[in-house]
């Protein structure tokens, strides 16, 4: 009878075999161990960290007005509860619209306990009930805490305990969306402290430990190292990736590094089944406390603003319009009314530098221009059509901005075809142009072949190719025959309200 090996059995014997082979090698390993050679030399121990810096991470609970729950959001799962660990989770990485979200549990019925609808029960009558959990930790003896913005959002009480068994009722002193970060206040004196570090010392492979409480579970501390420095994974903020067990709960808690100070504040984790999946994410604690210092001065943050909506500059499209290397950040979109209008800034440039600070990637523009001072006028450099230009623009602070309801052309009449990149073009009337304040282009009639392949639409128009600006139908298509078949052809075509760069592959 034929037997077959199990992996159980294959893991045995591969584990035999490669001690046998650790049997002849550990004279030479412990030889290079005696001459200092090795470049790591054994595991930290965590306990004096902890012991330090536990008594000052806190956790944190909050409740909202029963009259104001509405029995889940979309994308909560059905049945989970407000008070469930998971319930924050989802509410952070599952949004209205997001495609991994599940459907949305059905709303209560009239009258249900902690439902609207209840009869003869007013929002100031109404009972608290349980929201979500969170952490935090205490960056001054005064009772000062940081924590995260979407842990307090939308609370109507905030409660923080210790780990000596106290609770103490929390003010939210402010709370900033945009880099998820919410400064709370305790009343009491002489509280533990942590020290905050420089993330910037940070180095990818050190040591980092974080303590929050997962699921609710207090003060529960788990390690790692940095994995990567200046994640972009938000418009201001350069994330530290780790690969820390972070899980929900964890969310506001400290990152620490071996010294006991602060680096971090745990925000996010990647995730496809809602657990830790060895990817998390947390702030830069000098990004965190400039934020912090603005919440306490005046409990919200100011940013300023330029007035240009932006994209990503790849390879193909750098390489194009001859911008060696790729770098920078697409202008795709120019407020009317906005400070990059009147500094002459247009769609289609692409911005080098901001006051002095090269703008390596797209995500460098909105840190660099949200941390001036409104009021202030830099220097921008911006390259169009295979020439850097330098500007100067007034930073005005940042306000909600309005919805713009994007303008699409009338249908234009049919002008010239372009066979070998199925291209159907027409000129634009005068109207349209001073309609949609364009100096030039022209509109796709018809996509098909590559150019549809490549993302064209009917409907968009084309302002320039390879730098060349589009000025008639017929002119583009006699360029276009030109140009040699075997090279991508990059437009710069508007869309809507805004614009993008469309690279052809023939």
């Amino acid at each position: 009878m034929k037997r077959f090996l199990t992996p159980t059995h294959s893991l045995l014997l591969a584990g035999l075999f490669c001690a046998g082979l650790m049997a002849h090698a550990l004279p030479a390993v412990a030889s290079s161990a005696n001459t200092g050679s090795a470049l790591v030399r054994g595991l930290p121990d965590f306990t004096g960290l902890v012991e330090r810096a536990g008594p000052a991470v806190v956790g944190v609970r909050t409740l909202q007005k029963a009259s104001r729950a509405q029995g889940g959001f979309p994308g909560m799962p059905p049945g989970l509860d407000e008070n469930d660990p998971f319930y924050d989770f989802f509410r952070r990485f599952f949004p209205p619209g997001h495609p991994g979200a599940p459907q949305q549990s059905p709303p209560g019925r009239p009258g249900q306990p902690g439902q609207p609808g209840q009869p003869g029960q007013s929002e100031e009558d109404s009972p608290s009930v349980p929201r979500g959990v969170g952490s935090g930790f205490i960056i001054s003896s005064d009772g000062y805490i940081l924590s995260n913005h979407h842990v307090v959002e939308g609370a109507d009480e905030v409660f923080v305990s210790m780990t000596d068994g106290r609770e103490f009722k929390a003010k939210i002193v402010g709370s900033d969306q945009r880099t998820d970060v919410a400064l709370l206040k305790v009343e009491s004196k002489n509280l533990p402290a942590l020290p905050l570090g420089d993330p910037s010392k940070l180095k990818v492979g050190a040591w980092v430990v974080a303590i929050g409480s997962p699921f609710g579970l207090e003060n529960t501390v788990t390690a790692g190292i940095v994995s990567a420095k200046g994640r972009d994974t938000g418009d201001y903020l350069p994330f530290i990736q780790t690969d820390v067990a972070v899980n929900p709960g964890n969310s506001g808690g400290p990152l620490l590094n071996l010294d006991g100070e602060v680096v971090g504040i745990n925000s996010q984790i990647y995730s496809r089944t809602g657990g830790f999946m060895g990817i998390s994410f947390a702030i830069p604690i000098d990004e965190a406390n400039s934020v912090a210092q603005q919440l306490k001065a005046s409990g919200r943050v100011v940013r300023g603003r330029i007035g240009v909506a932006i994209g990503e500059v790849t390879r193909e499209v750098a390489e194009a319009l001859g911008l060696k290397p790729a770098s920078g950040a697409l202008v795709r979109n120019v407020d009317p009314e906005g400070p990059a209008r009147k500094a002459g800034i247009e769609p289609g440039d692409i911005v080098l530098s901001f006051a002095g600070n090269k703008v390596a990637r797209m995500s460098d523009l909105p840190r660099l221009v949200g941390k001036t001072q409104p009021g202030r006028t830099e220097s921008i450099e911006v390259w169009r059509r295979g020439e850097k230009l330098r500007l100067k623009v007034s930073v005005v602070e940042l306000q909600p901005e309005p919805q713009v309801q994007a303008a699409a052309p009338a249908a234009p009449e049919p002008a010239a075809i372009n066979n070998w990149l199925g291209l159907g073009l027409a000129d634009l009337s005068d109207k349209d142009r001073k309609r949609l304040n364009l100096k030039a282009g022209v509109g796709v009639l018809k996509a098909s072949g590559p150019s549809e392949r490549s993302g064209m639409r009917q409907g968009d128009i084309i302002l320039s190719v390879n730098n060349t600006q589009a000025e008639s139908a017929k002119r583009l298509v006699a360029y276009l025959e030109k140009l040699d078949k075997s090279k991508p052809v990059v437009f710069l075509v508007r869309r809507g309200d805004g614009v993008l760069f469309i690279p052809v592959r023939p």
